[in-house]
């Protein structure tokens, strides 16, 4: 599963600035939309949490709070991108000075430098069945539970959960992975990949792809049987569970990694 987003300039209407007011220290702000069958709902944060739940109407709900100890919480403006792939939110900070501009774009794409500034984006987002979803940020964790689409979390200081009926990828540098997905049906590569925590990962009962597993201080566990290919050990496994044919990934530094069977 990759994140193929491609904007085109003519499908990409000019970004949507909204802010409301709120008292001093905290503010609140609400979007409501829909995807296509087949796009993305994404988030994009940089200080703050993302957290997705499952949500029984048919619209996507988007609820933020900002907070700040010193810096402003008006000037961190959320931003709406309708693209060729769905919808992006972005919590888009002011440029630090002699900076470019922060902007907002889907993927791993964008500008978000926040140079001192203390405003935390916290994301609370309801999404109904069968939407697919996208949740990033840098200093905060994402909680995605009990989705039923395809699901891509990303941080960079903090812990991802993820828990769906479709498929997933996480990543994050400190903090765990634990991820439970119903499908297994990925193409190509699919990668959990943290340095500074463990990664536990559920997967359907039976599956087929070929499992690379390593880690420097931790232990590594499968409930699956796995064909072995060339050396392994405590610290580093490939192998072939069913068929084989897609690839696995799963890397960690400090931390153990475990692949267990989704009951």
């Amino acid at each position: 599963m990759k994140n193929n987003l491609r904007v085109l300039s003519w499908l990409l209407p000019a970004a949507i600035t909204i802010a409301m007011a709120a008292p001093a220290g905290a503010q609140d702000w609400t979007w409501r939309g829909r995807v296509g069958a087949a796009d993305w709902m994404e988030v994009k944060g940089v200080n703050g949490t993302v957290r997705a739940v499952a949500h029984s109407g048919s619209e996507i709900e988007v609820e933020v709070t900002k907070s700040a100890r010193r810096s402003d919480p008006d000037e961190v403006k959320l931003e709406v991108v309708t693209h060729e792939n769905g919808v992006t939110i972005c919590a888009v900070y002011p440029a630090p000075r002699n900076r470019e501009e922060n902007n907002c774009m889907p993927g791993s794409r964008g500008r978000s430098n926040t140079q001192n500034n203390d405003v935390k984006v916290d994301f609370v987002v309801r999404v109904p069945r069968g939407t697919n979803f996208a949740g990033r940020s840098v200093n905060g964790a994402v909680t995605i539970t009990g989705l039923t689409g395809d699901v891509k979390a990303h941080t960079v200081n903090g812990d991802v959960r993820v828990t769906t009926s479709g498929l997933a990828e996480a990543t994050t540098v400190n903090g765990t992975i634990n991820a439970s997905m119903g499908r297994a049906n990925w193409d190509d590569v699919l990668a959990f990949e943290t340095v500074n925590g463990a990664i536990i990962l559920e997967l359907p009962e039976q599956f087929d792809a070929e499992v690379h597993a390593s880690t420097v201080n931790g232990s590594i566990s499968t409930d699956y049987p796995l064909t072995i290919r060339g050396r392994f050990g405590p610290k580093r496994l490939s192998g072939t569970v069913g068929r084989g044919g897609r690839e696995l990934m799963l890397d960690t530094v400090n931390g153990s990694i475990e692949l267990r069977k989704r009951m």
